[in-house]
């Protein structure tokens, strides 16, 4: 029973148009409007070597990608406040199987952002860099955005309805802004770069440059992202046996 609400939980988000629209409208924005600006010839960034214009589309696809997978919390809460999850413990569905579950939905929608993204950028500007680079850079930005697939997971554990818009926001703009994902950290102080590298932001844009490098130090990012993932996955597993031990 596991296997098969993992198949339809995946199936009923990729169906969900409100949420393609969410979580694709902003990204798609953001892309039209510094394709343009970053789109000229000979462009390129002094600190990653690679063109700007793929340093843009690989900033909007983890911008994409991140969204996507915390909007996972707007359907666990939703969950929540009608009792879903409480319905689904009588059943053969094991409490793994249902957060799992959620892991692989939004690990879906995460990866229809990225493609779509990155599709729309290579269509359009005609970025120079290689199918491989590309290919890689979108398979190290969508494991990348595992940490926040539990955060979004997590935070759908403790919200509550009222409360799960504000919370949402908070924790997503800050970590666009310290994952250099709205705006470079070069322009900030020092301090600010600082405290960004202790957040997975940070990390899921450095992974989408290396995979688009093919070199690079892929170890502290890889270390820093399976951390939180390691972390926050305690954290969902106690609160959902919490939640279970209260009926």
């Amino acid at each position: 029973m596991s296997i098969a609400y993992l198949g339809r939980e995946s199936l009923r988000q990729l169906k969900n148009m409100r949420a393609m629209i969410f979580t694709l409208a902003v990204p798609l924005v953001m892309l039209f409007a510094f394709g343009g600006t970053f789109g000229g010839a000979g462009q390129v960034d002094a600190t990653t070597h690679l063109p700007w214009l793929v340093v843009t589309t690989i900033q909007v696809a983890a911008y994409g990608g991140m969204m996507s997978a915390l909007s996972q919390a707007f359907q666990i809460v939703t969950e929540r406040s009608i009792g879903w999850n409480r319905q689904l413990r009588i059943t053969p569905l094991s409490g793994m199987g249902y957060l799992v579950s959620k892991l692989v939905a939004a690990l879906a929608l995460a990866l229809f952002s990225i493609v779509v993204i990155i599709g729309v950028s290579i269509a359009l500007y005609h970025p120079d860099l290689s199918v491989g680079s590309w290919l890689l850079a979108g398979l190290a930005i969508w494991c990348g955005v595992i940490p926040f697939a539990l955060l979004g997971i997590l935070i759908g554990q403790f919200a509550k309805p009222e409360f799960a818009q504000p919370l949402f926001m908070a924790v997503f703009m800050g970590m666009a802004v310290l994952g250099g994902l709205w705006i470079p950290l070069q322009v900030f102080p020092a301090w600010v770069a600082d405290v960004a590298r202790a957040v997975p932001s940070y990390w899921l844009n450095r992974v989408g440059q290396l995979g688009a490098l093919q070199s690079g130090d892929a170890l502290t990012p890889a270390i820093v992202l399976t951390a939180w993932a390691l972390g926050l996955g305690a954290l969902i597993v106690w609160r959902y046996r919490r939640d279970a031990a209260r009926g």
